[in-house]
């Protein structure tokens, strides 16, 4: 059959195959990474995050800043934004919820020292609202136990009992109402007071870390009231280092903080090492594609003929250990075999064949006698092998001097 006949036949040119198999392997290089970061871009539907539109969480003040100053204010994903230097110039908002970490948030208070940045303490226990995404619904208010021991990570300081004096709350000469079921710190200095040595914000001492003990005055329940929307950004310009100057923490909800193998894969430091085996294996499919002369048959397992068959019984006997013990038998087979070739008298046996052997050879006496001894006594196969030569050649000049 021609090439043409044969090329003919093919649906498809090795071109269209090449395109084909590169596209496949995109595909499916590009799924891999896609379904390895999915859940570090999968915004949360509701609880205490900058992302949530429940009732407790921050999107509306993301949103509210970001018509305010004209772009979205940045998010801290991983600990590498905390540790920028932008992030140093920035008022980073750390919003507490109820199931987030406690290490994570040593982390962040570790990383932020000498850095202005606002707590933001958790208040009510909520929880889904079926069929309706992103919706919450607020249970009870969180026990002071569990808001303590936040507080407690951040200060020496607990909620303080009852209810405040006042109705109202001035936030840089703005007056709003009192959240529901305030809660407050006991602070003779407050930024922000409920009455007298009732702070709902307070600073510490020793960093320019904020506590706003909650959350209701910049949450998305706080913010469908104009004037607490009003005071919200008032009270984050207060603290601010600079206009605009605001970022958002997300790694204390675990988002960008999920580690797994893919991540390891196509990260530092072992994305060198990935990039290494991709490239040896595409050179080996290259390699693959073509060949270097007729392929390589295979052979038998047992070769035909003599030669074969020696070496496989000097196989089995070195396998055996039994290589050792020949010398004696090798030299009794060559005895019986050269009397048979010189034609030694019927019924010689032992020493007498050996001496009518010795009598064969005019020019050393008991030739046959010593070599046969000399093959007898061997017990390496150095000697053995010397032994069996010697054997072989004082043999072939008997045959011939015979004919």
């Amino acid at each position: 059959m021609s090439a043409e006949a044969t090329e003919a036949q093919e649906p498809f040119s090795r071109r269209t195959l090449f395109w084909g198999i590169f596209a496949s392997l995109l595909a499916a290089a590009g799924f891999f990474l896609l379904s390895t970061y999915a859940p570090d871009f999968r915004q949360p539907q509701g609880g205490a995050t900058p992302l949530s539109k429940g009732g407790t969480g921050y999107a509306g003040l993301v949103e509210w800043l970001k018509l305010t100053n004209g772009q979205a204010p940045p998010m801290a994903r991983g600990e590498k934004d905390l540790q920028s230097p932008l992030a140093s110039t920035f008022l980073l908002i750390v919003t507490i919820a109820p199931n987030s970490d406690p290490a994570a948030l040593q982390r962040i208070i570790k990383l932020r020292l000498g850095k202005h940045t606002l707590f933001v303490l958790p208040k009510w226990v909520t929880f889904p609202q079926p069929g309706q995404e992103g919706w919450e619904t607020k249970v009870e208010r969180l026990p002071a136990t569990a808001v303590n021991d936040w507080l407690g990570r951040l200060a020496k300081a607990k909620l303080g009992d009852g209810k405040p004096s006042v109705d109202r709350i001035d936030i840089e000469g703005r007056k709003i109402a009192v959240p529901e079921e305030l809660q407050w710190v006991a602070d003779n200095h407050p930024l922000i007071a409920a009455g007298d040595g009732k702070a709902v914000l307070t600073e510490l001492d020793s960093e320019p870390f904020y506590i706003l003990t909650d959350p209701d005055l910049i949450n998305n329940a706080a913010l469908k009231d104009p004037q607490k929307a009003a005071a919200a950004l008032d009270m984050i310009a207060m603290l601010e280092p600079a206009k605009g100057a605001v970022m958002f923490d997300l790694t204390l909800h675990g988002i960008g903080q999920n580690y797994d193998l893919g991540k390891l894969l196509v990260e530092p430091p072992f994305l060198a090492l990935t990039l290494s085996v991709l490239v040896a294996a595409a050179l080996a499919f290259l390699h693959g594609l073509g060949r270097f002369g007729p392929p390589r048959t295979e052979g038998r397992a047992i070769a035909f003929g003599k030669q074969a068959l020696v070496d496989t019984t000097a196989m089995l006997l070195k396998r055996a250990g039994r290589l050792q013990e020949l010398g004696d038998r090798y030299a009794a087979l060559m005895r019986q075999r050269v009397a048979a070739l010189l034609g030694a008298p019927h019924g010689l046996q032992g020493e007498a064949l050996d001496r009518w052997l010795d009598s064969r050879d005019k020019n050393e006496a008991n030739g046959f006698t010593a070599r046969f001894k000399a093959a007898n006594g061997s017990k390496t196969l150095a000697a053995m092998h010397e032994a069996a030569e010697e054997l072989h050649d004082w043999t072939a000049r008997r045959l011939g001097e015979r004919r």
